[in-house]
C-alpha cells in the first residue's frame, strides 16, 4: 500500500494537478459572499435560512469543512462541535448534547438527540457509517421540541447529501492511502438527463487494518475497517413541483467489537498498559448493513405557500460474535463469555409541512408526522458452557402534529411561537431463557424472564422566543423551550416515565469588522426530570430501565469564525455543570458479568444462574454530573491560504480540540466510571491548483492514548496517530 505513498512528491503532484481546471465542485451547499466569511445557510427550520438570523445554537459545517477538519464520521463531530458529546457504546454511537441524550443500551429507550439523514430520523444502530457526497452538517443544540419532536431533549443533528442538480455534468473523485495499511476511494457523478430531470450517484470505499493485535488464541482481527457504500438520486422539477428521490446502502464490517475489560471490573487491566492489545479467547466478528430510502415531494402553489411531503423507509442490520468479557478469564471465575448476537430494525415514516411565503411580517409552518419502528433482537449468551438466549421484540409508534408561527411586531422585534403534541406507542414480546439443550432444563430453555409488555404516554412541547435584530450585524434572543423523550416498559407490570427538559436560553450572534469576524454566544439553564437509566433489580436478577434522578444543567458557548485574506480561524468552547441527584443501587460494576439469576436466600451462598447475594454490590451515592457530559469542550482551527502563483494555492491546516472527563455510570467510580479528558491534534498540507488538489494530512499527531466509550464491562480506545495523502479533482 505504501506504493502510493513512496511515490515521488514531483510526479504525485505533477498526476494530480494536471487535470484542467473546471466547474467548481457542487459538493458544498449555497452560499453567499459577504465580502469576508461566506453566509452559513442552514435548513432544519424546513426553510432556506441564514445561521446568524435563526435564534437556535447551532453548528453547521459544508462539505470543505467536514475535510478540512478531518471529520470522516458522525463521532469526528464531537471534535468540531461544542458541548456535544459522541461516545462508542458498541451496539450505539452514545450521542448526547449539553449531558442530555442517551446513556442506556436498553432497546426500550429512545434517543435524545435526534439524528436525521436527508430528514429521516436515524435508529440509533448503524450510525458508524463514512460520509461520502455529503452536502452540509448541522449540529442544533438543546430541546427541539417543535419541529424535531419527542426525540430531541438534547438537540438534532442533520446530516444531508447532495442534491442532483440540472446545470451540468460533473462530479468528482478522490484517492486516498495511508498507514495502517489503510486506503479508499470516493466520488461522484451528476448528470442532467433533461432540463427538469437530473441523477446523481455516489460512492465510497474504505479499507483499514486494526489497531489492535490479539494476543488470544483465535488471532482475531477486531477493529478493522472494511466499509462500502453507495447512493443515488433522481430529482424532476417541472415547474412549481418537484420530486427528490434517494436511496443508499451501508455495508460495514469491522471483526468485532475491540474493546478491553474497563479499569477495576472483575477483568480490568489498568490503563497504564497497551490499550492497543486485546487478549480474547474465543473468535469474533461484526457487520452492519442498512438500507435508507426517502421520497421529497414539494408543491409550490401561487401564492408561494409549499406543501411538502417526505416519505422514508430504512432497514438496519447488526450481526456479531463477540467475546463478551474481552479477555481469557478461566471459567473458574465465571470467564469465556461467548455472545453471538443479532439486532434489526425497520423504520417507516411520513412527514406532511404546509409552509408560508417567504418574507412576510407573519410566517408559519404547520405539519403532521408519522414514525413506526418494526425492533428485533436476538442474543445467545454462553457462559462456561451454560446458554442464555434473549429474544425482545418490540414495535413503537410515534405520532406528532405541531404548528411554528413568527409575527414581527415592529420591523426589528419578532415573536416566535412554537407547539407540538407527540403520541408514543410502544408494545413487545420476547423472552429470557436458560439452559437450552441441558439436561434438567426444557428444550427451548427455562423462562426466567418475561420481556413482554406495552406503553403509551404523551406530551406537548414547543418554543416561545423573542428576537431582537438590533443592526444588520446584530441579533439578540432569548427563549423558553420544552423537550421530551418518551418512556418505556420492561416488562407487563412495569413501566418507567418520559423525560422532560425544560430549556432557558440567551443568545448574540454578531457580525465584525466587515463580516470578517461571526460570533454566536448562548447561556442556558436547563431543568431536567425522570432521568432513564438501566438499573439491575436483585429480586430477579435483571436488569430494567427506571426514573432514577432529577437534574440540573447550567452553561455557556460560544463559537467564532474569523477570515482575513488567505488567513482562517474558527475557535468554540463550552462549559456544562450538571448535576444529577443521589440514589441507592446495584453497581453492576462490583460484580460479574453474565446470567447471575435472583437475590439468593439469606444464608445460602451465591450460585450463578441459580442465585446471587448482591448486597456486597448496593451503593448509595450523593449524585454527581450527567453521564457523558464533559464539563469543557474546546475547538481550535487555524489555516493559511498562500497563492505560489496565479494557479497554485499551499494551504497548511492545524486542528485542537479538547475534551474533559467524562463519567459514564452513576457510581462515579474515577477508576471504573470516567473517561479521562484528551488532547487532539490533527493537521494538513493541501497543495491546489482549480479543482484539483493533493493533501497530506496526520491525526491524533501527539499519539495520544484515550478513551471514547464504555460497553457492558469493557471500554473502547480512540485511533492512534494515522497519517497519509489523499488526491482529487472534480470536474
Amino acid at each position: 500500500m505504501f506504493r502510493i505513498l513512496a511515490m515521488s512528491s514531483t510526479a504525485l503532484v505533477s498526476c494530480v494537478l494536471a487535470v484542467p481546471a473546471l466547474a467548481q465542485d457542487s459538493a458544498a451547499p449555497p452560499v453567499v459572499n459577504m465580502g469576508g466569511l461566506d453566509e452559513i445557510v442552514v435548513t432544519a427550520q424546513r426553510r432556506t435560512e441564514n445561521l446568524q438570523n435563526v435564534a437556535v445554537a447551532a453548528s453547521a459545517f459544508n462539505a470543505d469543512d467536514l475535510r478540512a477538519k478531518n471529520i470522516a464520521d458522525i463521532s469526528d463531530l464531537e471534535a468540531a462541535a461544542p458541548a456535544l458529546s459522541i461516545t462508542d457504546a458498541g451496539i450505539t454511537q452514545a450521542v448526547n448534547i449539553r449531558g442530555i441524550g442517551l446513556a442506556s443500551n436498553s432497546p426500550n429507550v429512545t434517543a435524545g438527540v435526534a439524528t436525521y439523514v436527508d430528514g429521516l430520523f436515524q435508529p440509533p444502530i448503524v450510525q458508524a457509517n463514512s460520509f461520502f457526497d455529503l452536502a452540509s452538517i448541522e449540529v442544533l443544540r438543546g430541546p427541539q421540541g417543535t419541529l424535531v419532536g419527542s426525540n430531541s431533549t438534547g438537540g438534532a443533528i442533520f446530516i444531508n447529501s447532495q442534491n442532483p442538480e440540472f446545470d451540468r455534468v460533473g462530479g468528482y473523485v478522490r484517492a486516498e492511502a495511508g498507514n495502517l495499511d489503510r486506503y479508499g476511494a470516493e466520488g461522484a457523478i451528476n448528470l442532467p438527463l433533461a432540463p427538469d430531470l437530473a441523477f446523481r450517484a455516489a460512492g465510497i470505499f474504505t479499507r483499514r487494518d486494526s489497531f489492535y493485535k490479539d494476543v488470544g488464541p483465535f488471532d482475531n482481527d477486531a477493529g478493522r475497517l472494511n466499509e462500502k457504500a453507495g447512493r443515488v438520486g433522481l430529482r424532476w422539477n417541472p415547474g412549481s413541483f418537484q420530486a427528490l428521490l434517494k436511496a443508499q446502502l451501508n455495508d460495514r464490517r469491522t471483526g468485532g467489537y475491540a474493546y478491553r475489560p474497563i479499569a477495576g471490573t472483575q477483568f480490568g487491566p489498568y490503563r497504564e498498559g497497551d490499550i492497543y492489545t486485546l487478549s480474547y479467547d474465543t473468535p469474533t466478528s461484526l457487520h452492519e448493513r442498512a438500507f435508507i430510502t426517502s421520497l421529497e415531494l414539494r408543491q409550490e402553489f401561487d401564492s408561494g405557500t409549499v406543501l411538502r411531503s417526505l416519505s422514508g423507509y430504512q432497514y438496519k442490520r447488526i450481526s456479531g460474535f463477540l467475546d463478551f468479557d474481552g479477555s481469557q478469564a478461566p471459567v473458574s471465575v465465571g470467564g469465556e463469555i461467548v455472545q453471538d448476537y443479532f439486532a434489526g430494525e425497520r423504520q417507516y415514516s411520513q412527514e406532511i409541512n404546509l409552509i408560508s411565503p417567504e418574507g412576510q411580517r407573519f410566517d408559519w409552518i404547520i405539519g403532521g408526522y408519522f414514525q413506526r419502528n418494526d425492533i428485533t433482537v436476538r442474543i445467545f449468551e454462553n457462559q462456561a458452557g451454560f446458554p442464555t438466549d434473549i429474544t425482545p421484540d418490540n414495535q413503537r409508534t410515534t405520532t406528532g402534529i405541531f404548528a411554528q408561527t413568527g409575527y414581527r411586531i415592529v420591523p426589528d422585534v419578532k415573536l416566535e411561537l412554537g407547539v407540538r403534541y407527540s403520541h408514543y406507542k410502544a408494545t413487545g414480546e420476547g423472552f429470557v431463557r436458560i439452559g437450552r439443550g441441558i439436561p434438567g432444563f426444557p428444550a427451548d430453555g427455562q423462562i426466567v424472564s418475561d420481556l413482554g409488555g406495552s406503553h403509551k404516554d404523551g406530551r406537548v412541547t414547543g418554543k416561545a422566543a423573542i428576537n431582537w435584530d438590533v443592526d444588520d450585524d446584530n441579533l439578540l434572543y432569548a427563549f423558553v423551550a420544552r423537550g421530551y423523550k418518551p418512556g418505556g416498559f420492561n416488562s407487563q407490570i412495569s413501566e418507567f416515565s418520559p423525560e422532560i427538559v425544560w430549556n432557558y436560553e440567551i443568545g448574540w450572534k454578531s457580525s465584525l469588522l466587515d463580516r470578517r469576524i461571526r460570533l454566536q454566544v448562548d447561556a442556558f439553564y436547563n431543568d431536567y426530570s425522570d432521568f432513564q437509566f438501566e438499573v439491575l433489580q436483585p429480586a430477579t436478577g435483571t436488569t430494567g430501565v427506571e426514573n432514577i434522578s432529577e437534574g440540573t444543567i447550567k452553561g455557556v458557548e460560544a463559537q467564532l469564525q474569523a477570515k482575513f485574506g488567505g488567513f482562517s480561524f474558527d475557535a468554540s468552547g463550552a462549559y456544562v455543570d450538571s448535576k444529577l441527584d443521589g440514589l441507592t443501587f446495584v453497581n453492576q460494576r462490583l460484580i460479574p458479568g453474565g446470567t447471575l439469576g435472583p437475590q439468593c436466600p439469606a444464608g445460602t451462598p451465591s450460585n450463578p444462574p441459580v442465585c446471587y447475594d448482591y448486597s456486597s454490590a448496593i451503593v448509595t451515592t450523593d449524585g454527581g454530573p450527567n453521564l457523558y457530559s464533559p464539563k469543557f469542550t474546546v475547538n481550535l482551527s487555524a489555516s493559511y491560504e498562500a497563492w505560489l502563483n496565479d494557479e497554485l494555492t499551499l494551504t497548511p491546516r492545524v486542528n485542537f480540540a479538547h475534551t474533559s472527563k467524562r463519567f459514564t455510570y452513576l457510581a462515579y467510580s474515577p477508576v471504573s466510571d470516567q473517561l479521562p479528558a484528551f488532547d487532539l491534534v490533527s493537521a494538513s498540507l493541501t497543495l491546489a491548483k482549480g479543482d484539483s488538489f493533493v493533501e497530506l494530512y496526520g491525526t491524533n499527531l501527539t499519539k495520544e492514548k484515550y478513551a471514547v466509550g464504555q460497553y457492558n464491562m469493557n471500554e473502547f480506545y480512540g485511533a492512534p496517530r494515522e497519517y497519509g495523502v489523499r488526491i482529487g479533482t472534480s470536474f
